[in-house]
C-alpha cells in the first residue's frame, strides 16, 4: 500500500563517494545516525542499535542488509524485538555533478502494530525527516 510507504529526498553539496561512506562507515554513522556495535555493507549482514522518541521509550531494532550496490544503494530490512511487522529501508543515491541526491524510501510500515503510535508513519516522517533533512545533511556540510 502507497500509505505504507515513506519517501524523502533531499540533495547534498557533496559527492557521491562522501555520502556513500556517511551511510555505511560504521565510524561515521555514529555521528549523524546511531551508534552501531557493528555495521558492515554486505548482504546478509545483521545488525542492531538501540533508539526510540526518549529515553524511558526504547526499542531494539533487528535489520539485515539486504543489496548493496557501492555507492548507488543500501537497502535494509528494519524490524523491531518482539514486535509484530517487517519493513524495508533503502538508500539510494545519484550525483548530479558534485553533488548528491540521496532518496530514502521505507516501505511496509503498516505492517507495525497500529496499537503503538511510536510506531505510527507519522513517528517515522519526524525522524526520517530529522535524520535527512538535519543530522546527516550538518554532517556532510561540517565535513567539506
Amino acid at each position: 500500500m502507497e500509505n505504507d510507504t515513506f519517501v524523502i529526498e533531499q540533495i547534498y553539496s557533496t559527492p557521491v563517494e562522501i555520502v556513500w561512506r556517511a551511510i555505511t562507515i560504521k565510524e561515521e554513522m555514529k555521528l549523524w545516525y546511531f551508534d552501531l556495535k557493528e555495521f558492515v555493507p554486505e548482504v546478509g549482514f545483521e545488525f542492531q542499535f538501540w533508539g526510540g522518541p526518549d529515553e524511558n521509550r526504547q526499542y531494539l531494532h533487528l535489520c539485515k542488509i539486504t543489496e548493496v550496490i557501492p555507492a548507488k544503494k543500501l537497502a535494509y530490512s528494519w524490524r523491531y524485538d518482539g514486535y509484530d511487522g517487517n519493513t524495508l529501508v533503502t538508500f539510494e543515491l545519484f550525483a548530479i555533478g558534485n553533488l548528491t541526491r540521496l532518496k530514502l524510501t521505507h516501505e511496509g510500515l503498516g505492517t507495525f502494530p497500529v496499537s503503538n503510535p511510536d510506531f505510527a508513519k507519522e513517528s517515522f516522517v519526524e525522524g526520517w525527516n530529522w535524520i535527512i533533512g538535519t543530522s546527516l545533511k550538518e554532517f556532510l556540510e561540517n565535513k567539506s
